[in-house]
């Protein structure tokens, strides 16, 4: 599923299905809801400046200039050249990842043992941008939207069931014009063992 022009997307909610992924522009201005519909559901998102590509989405500066692991609301997201490209407006969950790479075929056979693995979020977000010229190469870590890290205090971690609720949403806004890349998270562990929908819309900024 790839959705590419957000005139025609505006205000509406869009699914999209388990296990698969959209990519489409988000203006300057406009703000992004990703609904969780069901409760315990990852969104792994990615964004790209709509007019140079080689700008993306930074976990490493975000959480830098933030002092902190979890984003939420108040908090921007910058890109690799310290712009903000998206700021969290609402946010009823509270938890998200931006430290851990989206899954993909190689998730599957090393963590797992899948022998002919899904190709993941991974897969996911190459197929949907790559309309917008985007290489696999170019993919970055993405923001994990209600995903569940915890870290121990000797840097362990687990990936815990989403803390999401059906109807939970987080709210951004963009601060440039943006290629936005999402998906129904393809990881059993991440979604608590279940494959469910994540619905986003597209709304005008106040």
């Amino acid at each position: 599923m790839m959705i590419a022009d957000d005139m025609t997307t505006e205000g509406r909610r869009i699914e999209i299905p388990a296990r698969h992924g959209a990519a489409f522009r988000l203006n300057r201005g406009q703000r992004l809801r990703v609904i969780d519909p069901q409760g315990e559901q990852v969104s792994d998102m990615l964004a790209f400046n709509a007019h140079d590509i080689n700008e993306v989405i930074s976990s490493g500066r975000s959480l830098d200039y933030a002092s902190k692991l979890f984003l939420s609301t108040g908090d921007p997201l910058y890109s690799n050249r310290s712009n903000i490209m998206l700021k969290i407006i609402e946010d009823t969950v509270g938890r998200h990842d931006f430290l851990l790479t989206p899954c993909s075929k190689d998730t599957f056979r090393i963590i797992y043992g899948d022998e002919n693995p899904h190709q993941g979020c991974f897969g996911n977000l190459a197929h949907a941008l790559e309309p917008y010229g985007v290489t696999p190469d170019q993919i970055p870590t993405a923001f994990n939207i209600f995903m569940n890290v915890n870290i121990a205090a000797d840097g362990s971690f687990t990936v815990d069931a989403p803390k999401s609720q059906a109807g939970d949403h987080i709210l951004f806004e963009a601060h440039m014009d943006l290629i936005v890349a999402l998906t129904a998270c393809s990881a059993l562990q991440s979604n608590n063992y279940a494959f469910k929908p994540i619905h986003y819309a597209i709304e005008t900024g106040h």
